[in-house]
């Protein structure tokens, strides 16, 4: 506890005001974000859409620049993970739970109940449905947390900084990172961690809760709600009490076997040849549409507006307030890497085995709700998945699995986003106590209750909204200011420069 910062009790305090606005006075706590997530979404939606197509735009400058030869640490560093551990506690914590809770539930949605073309039911809603999937999970969601991660690492190991969202904003702000301004920059970054870790951990609450409801008939309440995270607290807390090279990691590995076992079962037993004929047709399709998709808001369109904004902008606004979390977490198990190995890796890679995922899942529902065997649909969206497993050999041991999976991602996210919290907390160590780790955790499980308790999902969808905003701000300035410190260091080492040519000798011939 000696070496945590203002940082530390001054975003404490917050969060402290926060729960027990929430506990006290749920009801208002539900209206008032409904109220600001209303008004950011109307008159912000270009901004959110502009903002995440400069972050995508400046990751493929990285990855096809010459400055990509950059290492994030000295040149001659070897990276701390092998590259299979690596990618599995990247895809660990920068999905997690949402990709169990949406990996049938979102096709199904754009496909069943509301399109984002407004044609349910039809061929193009099947292809919509995988596409903009695809295009919600996909680069544009590694982008944000690419950046982040990028200026951290880069600042951190190339640069001696410490590791703190602050410090990578010194080309813009100079010595102002170290006072007054750097401290309310962290603070930013530490609720907005806190508020989009702790709604991903309401999302994993609500869907274990809802497939016991499905399998067992264990009601689904808050009080149940409540059991569970509490018993999920113990866990991850133990699990961050072993440190990264233990508890992370083995639990990474751990929930990338499993959610890989499920993959295989879901892949055999459904549909094989339409999944892999409409994850071929839905990637063109992604790729064709890429632009137009990025940029769609569908201003003469009210009933395409409110779509947006309920999906693509809800889904911009949850990478941005995860993003201090992700970000800092996988810069921290990078240490070694190029930055074009980084984007390669944490752009693309990621992007893929999503798209994969999506395409068995996703196909395997719409199948079933064409061919009548399962009204998916009709399910809530937290147990769609129970619902399309239900269908299949060895249903109740595969829902289990499921059960078992959510659990580990649970435990993943909780884990990462206590260290990383501890890391902002004090002063970028790269080794937090064990005691601050603790107190995030408490207060993460603490702010998933109270989201639950004052709203349920939809309480959770908007504060991810409002938290994002102020923090998608920090990020395009730690945009530019990783640009302008790549680029002067290119300049010194002479990277991407031409060399002069010799003036040649002239040559008489008699």
């Amino acid at each position: 506890m000696k070496k945590v910062s203002g940082v530390f009790f001054s975003s404490l305090a917050i969060m402290i005001v926060l729960v027990l606005f929430g506990i006290t006075m749920p009801n208002t706590l539900e209206q008032v974000t409904g109220n600001m997530q209303a008004f950011i979404t109307a008159k912000f939606g270009w901004y959110y859409l502009l903002v995440v197509v400069f972050f995508v735009a400046v990751c493929f400058y990285l990855l096809l620049s010459p400055v990509g030869r950059i290492k994030l640490g000295k040149q001659d560093e070897e990276p701390e993970f092998s590259r299979p551990t690596w990618i599995a506690m990247i895809f660990s914590a920068g999905v997690g739970i949402g990709l169990i809770f949406y990996g049938t539930a979102e096709p199904i949605s754009h496909y069943a109940i509301s399109s984002p073309t407004g044609e349910t039911g039809t061929d193009q809603a099947v292809k919509d449905a995988m596409r903009y999937t695809f295009f919600h999970w996909g680069i544009h969601a590694w982008a944000i947390y690419g950046i982040v991660g990028l200026a951290v690492a880069y600042f951190t190991f190339r640069k001696g900084e410490l590791g703190l969202i602050s410090k990578t904003l010194r080309p813009l702000l100079g010595n102002r990172v170290d006072g007054f301004l750097g401290k309310a920059i962290d603070v930013v970054a530490v609720v907005s961690t806190v508020i989009g870790v702790a709604t991903t951990l309401g999302f994993g609450t609500a869907q274990i809760n809802s497939g016991l409801s499905y399998l067992f008939g264990v009601p689904s309440s808050f009080w149940i709600q409540v059991v569970i995270v509490l018993v999920l607290t113990v866990l991850f807390l133990l699990s961050a009490s072993t440190g990264l090279k233990k508890g992370i990691k083995i639990l990474s590995n751990t929930n990338m076997a499993l959610t890989a076992l499920l993959f295989v079962c879901v892949l055999i037993f459904g549909p094989i040849m339409f999944t892999v004929n409409l994850f071929t047709d839905s990637l063109g399709s992604y790729v064709q549409t890429f632009v137009n998709m990025s940029l769609r808001l569908a201003p003469l369109n009210g009933e395409g507006r409110e779509w947006i904004n309920g999906w693509t902008i809800f889904y911009w606004s949850w990478w941005i307030a995860w993003s201090p979390f992700v970000g800092i977490f996988i810069a921290r198990v990078s240490r070694g890497r190029t930055i074009r190995e980084f984007v390669v890796y944490v752009l693309l890679v990621p992007s893929v085995i999503g798209f994969i995922w999506f395409s068995t899942f996703g196909s395997a529902a719409i199948v079933a709700e064409r061919t009548g065997a399962a009204a998916i649909s009709e399910l809530p969206l937290e147990a769609s998945l129970f619902g399309l497993l239900e269908q299949y050999p060895f249903g109740l041991a595969l829902s289990i699995l499921t059960i078992l999976i959510i659990v580990t991602f649970f435990v993943t996210s909780a884990d990462s986003g206590t260290f990383v919290l501890g890391m902002m907390t004090s002063n970028g160590s790269l080794i937090p106590s064990n005691t601050v780790k603790m107190i995030w955790g408490v207060f993460l499980s603490a702010t998933a209750l109270v989201l639950l308790y004052s709203g349920g999902l939809q309480a959770l969808q908007n504060t991810m909204i409002i938290v994002a905003f102020p923090f998608s701000v920090i990020i395009a300035l730690m945009t530019f200011s990783l640009l302008k410190a790549i680029n002067a260091e290119a300049k010194e080492l002479g990277i991407g420069q031409l060399k002069k040519k010799e003036p040649q000798k002239e040559v008489r011939v008699r």
